[in-house]
């Protein structure tokens, strides 16, 4: 006799909020113990303190309408100056490249993101032809463009400036540094090469014992009396190489860190199936390594970035360079310009280094392979 009754399995339930989700996310990261709650309510307490301050000097008492000084000016231009940022914005991005040319830093820059966009982004194709484009070619490119030749009109190095520069010494010194720092990461660890290893250490504990600022002073000065007769350098090449080779000596230690945390037991297996040095790195010391580094590289690239602000001391106008310079200006000089100037450029920096710290993390997360401790 068959059952009146028809069994059916219920849909699945949603988990509940106390174990997925933003409830369990607070519950789990932010009220987890009563230390993490004291300390919740005091960082919300300072934001409360800080956030609406800085969004009514920002968009509430900030000055929007006007062309001249005039407009920052008086007992109630106390907000951000709009109108010297709209004035000057063009001299913090290009500097005084010609203004007919500028279509060539415009060109130049959207190559360059829509490169990195491909690069970063996941789900794009053909990521190997785009980085070999980009490591090999668009630096060629970049030469052309921003420099003149093969019928462009020729852009001397000392009418650049503003965000163009900094981002040019940046990229140049991260790129050219990064296999540099390599090289001396290996030659520190060959114990097997006694001078190359003295030299690699000497080399990595000089420019650590200096300051960058002193670095470009020496690179600026100095470096033109290691030249043969009639070879010289302009400014730009010469912050390039100080930069290129102060960075190199950190991040040959970042390098350093990364192979010492590799066990003893990937060497000798590497050596075990009869692998020589070189492909022993290649293949499967350096790729271990590398990746342990990426939080140390990705720091040092930041630190890079944010130290391209001590050019100007050798006469280059960099994004901070020209805030600096406008809001001294008599056309713009008001009690507000420069902190408007510092608080956009801060902003700038932000978001650049913002960006490069996240794509990090999520590097770090798409190499993990279940052996972070």
């Amino acid at each position: 006799m068959n059952s009146p009754l028809k069994f059916q399995p219920l849909p699945d339930l949603p988990p509940p909020s106390s174990v997925v989700g933003p409830v369990a996310w607070v519950r789990s990261n932010l009220l987890s113990s009563p230390f993490n709650m004291l300390l919740t309510a005091f960082v919300l307490w300072l934001i409360w303190l800080i956030v609406p301050g800085i969004l009514n000097w920002v968009l509430i008492d900030a000055i929007y309408a006007g062309d001249t000084r005039d407009a920052c000016l008086g007992d109630n231009a106390t907000g951000l100056c709009w109108p010297y940022v709209r004035a000057k914005f063009h001299l913090w991005i290009y500097g005084r490249y010609p203004l007919e040319e500028r279509w060539r830093v415009d060109l130049w820059l959207a190559i360059m993101l829509l490169g990195i966009a491909w690069l970063v982004l996941p789900k794009t194709s053909h990521k190997k032809v785009v980085g070999i484009f980009m490591l090999f070619i668009f630096p060629v490119i970049s030469f052309f463009l921003l420099t003149g030749g093969l019928g462009l009109k020729s852009v001397e190095t000392s009418l650049w400036g503003g965000l163009m520069l900094t981002l040019v010494i940046a990229i140049v010194g991260n790129v050219v540094s990064l296999p540099l720092g390599i090289v001396l990461a290996l030659g520190r660890q060959a114990e097997n090469l006694p001078a190359l290893r003295f030299m690699s250490i000497i080399f990595i504990e000089f420019w650590r014992a200096v300051p960058l600022i002193t670095v470009l002073f020496m690179s600026s000065v100095m470096l033109p009396l290691f030249l043969p007769e009639g070879v010289n350098f302009d400014n730009l090449l010469r912050a390039l190489v100080g930069v290129t080779l102060f960075t190199a000596a950190y991040l040959a230690e970042v390098v350093r860190g990364g192979l010492a945390a590799i066990p003893k037991g990937q060497y000798e297996a590497a050596e075990a199936m009869g692998l020589s040095y070189w492909r022993k790195m290649r293949l499967i010391i350096l790729p271990q390594a590398l990746k342990i580094s990426i939080p140390g590289l990705v720091n040092s690239f930041i630190s890079l970035l944010k130290d391209t602000t001590l050019v100007s001391i050798i006469g280059l106008l960099d994004l901070l360079g020209w805030v600096q310079s406008t809001s001294r200006g008599v056309d713009w000089a008001t009690p507000v310009t420069a902190t408007s100037g510092y608080f956009i450029t801060a902003l700038m920096f932000w978001v650049m280094c913002f960006c490069m710290s996240r794509y990090s993390q999520g590097l770090e997360r798409k190499l993990h392979t279940g052996h972070k401790r």
